[in-house]
C-alpha cells in the first residue's frame, strides 16, 4: 500500500520509520515532514491544513492510506473532507471525523461525553465571559491549586494549575479576554486530581481495539518538572506504576466504555485515542482524551512495537482489526527532546546541528529540523528527540543521555532529569 503521513514532527518521524520496514508499505509520503523523515520516505511540500494541497498529492501519488499526526486537520475535519469528494471517499483515513475529533478540540465536549458515559473524571464547570461571575464563585468553593482549561486547541500550552485564588481568577480573566484566542472563549475549571500521571493509547476501527504501549512523559520545560509547559520534554516507556491490576481498571472503566459511548452516539471512529490519565491511589481518572498519538510519547511507544505496524493500519480500513496481531517488545524506551534555547518562547531557527553521525544504540528522531545547503539545521522549539532501548529504565535512560550528549548547536538544551522520579 501507499501511506501519505501528514505531519512534521518527531511524532511523524517515528511512524515514518516504522511503516518504512513494513513489507506491506510500497510507497511512503510524509507531508510536510523533516530532514530526519526524508531518509525513510519522500518529503511532500504541503501544509496539512490545507485540504486541497492534501487531496492533489493523494491523487497523484495514489495514495491508499493517510495517518494523519496532529490535531489540527482532524479538528478542521480533514476526515469529512475526504468522506464528501468522491475521489477521496475510498481512500483510509487514520483519524477521527471532525465530531469525534472534538474529544480533543473542545474539553467541554469530552467532560460532557464523560459525565453522560459515567467515565470517571474530575467535577467541572464550563463558564464564557457571560458567567465570568459564577466562575469567580466557583472557584471560591474549590481548595486549592486550581486548574484552568482553555476549552480549544492552544497548542498544549492551554491548561493552567494555580495554588494562589487571586492569581487563579486573574488567569480566568485573561483566558476569557483572549490570552489563548478563540481556544479560551470558554474555559473549563475542574477539581484537581493529586497522583501519577501516564498516557494510555489505542488504535480502533470503531468497534474493537488494539492497546498500545503505555507511556510518561514530561511537559515542564523545568528540571523538577519547573517552569513553562511544553510540548514534551521527554517519556518513557513502560510506566512503572502502570500495573496489570491498574490497566484491568483502565480498560473495564475507561477504553471499553469510550469505545462504546462513541457507538451509542453514532460517532464513527477511526484511528488512535491518547487518555491522559491520572492514577489516584490505584484508581484512573481521566484528565484529557487526545483524537491522535502524543508527541515525545509516540517516540517511546512506536519502538516497543515488534509486529508490523502498517497491518494494524490495514486492520484499521478493512475494520477487523480485531483479528491482527499486535506484539511488544518487553524492553524500556525513554527519550530526551533537545530543544532550542528560549522554547517554549521565543527561539531562533536556521542554527547547524553537529554530531548526529556521533550517535549510536539509539534513534535520533527529528521533530524542528529542515536541510539547508546538505545540513541539518534546527527548525522549531522542539529539535530532536532521542530514543533508546535497555533492559532496565536506568538502562535506556543512559543511552539517551550518552547520545544526547553527542549532539550540539547553538543553544541547545535538554532536562536532566527525564524518568529520574521513577527511578527512585
Amino acid at each position: 500500500m501507499k501511506i501519505l503521513i501528514l505531519g512534521s514532527g518527531g511524532r511523524e518521524h517515528a511512524l515514518a520509520w516504522k511503516l518504512s520496514q513494513s513489507r506491506k508499505v510500497s510507497s511512503l509520503f510524509i507531508a510536510p515532514g523533516n530532514a530526519g523523515t526524508a531518509s525513510c520516505g519522500t518529503n511532500l511540500s504541503l501544509d496539512p491544513e490545507n485540504f486541497e494541497e492534501v487531496k492533489a498529492a493523494v491523487i497523484s501519488n495514489a495514495v491508499d492510506v493517510v495517518v494523519v499526526g496532529p490535531e489540527a486537520p482532524l479538528v478542521k475535519g480533514i476526515h469529512d473532507f475526504f468522506l464528501a469528494d468522491d475521489q477521496l471517499k475510498n481512500i483510509t483515513v487514520i483519524g477521527p471525523v471532525k465530531a469525534a475529533a472534538q474529544l480533543e478540540g473542545s474539553k467541554d465536549f469530552a467532560k460532557a461525553f464523560m459525565k453522560r458515559h459515567n467515565i470517571p473524571t474530575a467535577a467541572y464547570r464550563t463558564f464564557d465571559r457571560e458567567s465570568v461571575s459564577e466562575a469567580y464563585a466557583f472557584l471560591a468553593t474549590l481548595e486549592p491549586p486550581y486548574v484552568l482549561k482553555a476549552d480549544g486547541l492552544a497548542a498544549g500550552k492551554g491548561v493552567v494549575i494555580l495554588h494562589n485564588i487571586d492569581e487563579a481568577a486573574l488567569e480566568l480573566s485573561s483566558m476569557l479576554n483572549g490570552k489563548f484566542g478563540e481556544a479560551g472563549k470558554k474555559v473549563v475549571i475542574e477539581q484537581y486530581l493529586k497522583g501519577i500521571e501516564m498516557s494510555a493509547f489505542i488504535i480502533t476501527d470503531g468497534r474493537s481495539y488494539k492497546l498500545l504501549p503505555g507511556a510518561k512523559d514530561y511537559k515542564r520545560v523545568g528540571e523538577g518538572d519547573t517552569g513553562l509547559n511544553t510540548g514534551g520534554m521527554g517519556a518513557i516507556s513502560p510506566v512503572s506504576h502502570a500495573t496489570d491490576a491498574f490497566m484491568y481498571k483502565v480498560e473495564k472503566r475507561i477504553i471499553k466504555p469510550t469505545i462504546e459511548g462513541l457507538v451509542e452516539d453514532g460517532i464513527d471512529y477511526r484511528g488512535f485515542i491518547f487518555f491522559g490519565l491520572m492514577n489516584v491511589d490505584g484508581d484512573p481518572y481521566v484528565i484529557e482524551y487526545n483524537a491522535r498519538l502524543g508527541d515525545p510519547e509516540t517516540e517511546v511507544i512506536i519502538p516497543r512495537i515488534k509486529s508490523d505496524f502498517a497491518d494494524l493500519l490495514e486492520g484499521v480500513a478493512y475494520g477487523n482489526l480485531k483479528s491482527r496481531k499486535l506484539r511488544l517488545d518487553e524492553r524500556y524506551v525513554s527519550t530526551v527532546m533537545l530543544v532550542s534555547e528560549g522554547y517554549p518562547g521565543n527561539y531562533e531557527k536556521g542554527k547547524t546541528i553537529y554530531g548526529l553521525n556521533l550517535t549510536g544504540d539509539c534513534m535520533v528522531f527529528h521533530a524542528g529540523t529542515k536541510l539547508a545547503d546538505g545540513d541539518v539545521v534546527t527548525n522549531g522549539g522542539r529539535v530532536l528527540s532521542v530514543s533508546a532501548w535497555g533492559n532496565t529504565l536506568f538502562e535506556a535512560l543512559e543511552i539517551s543521555y550518552r547520545n544526547a550528549g553527542l549532539i550540539s548547536w547553538d543553544g541547545m538544551y535538554y532536562r536532566t532529569d527525564i524518568g529520574f522520579d521513577l527511578l527512585q
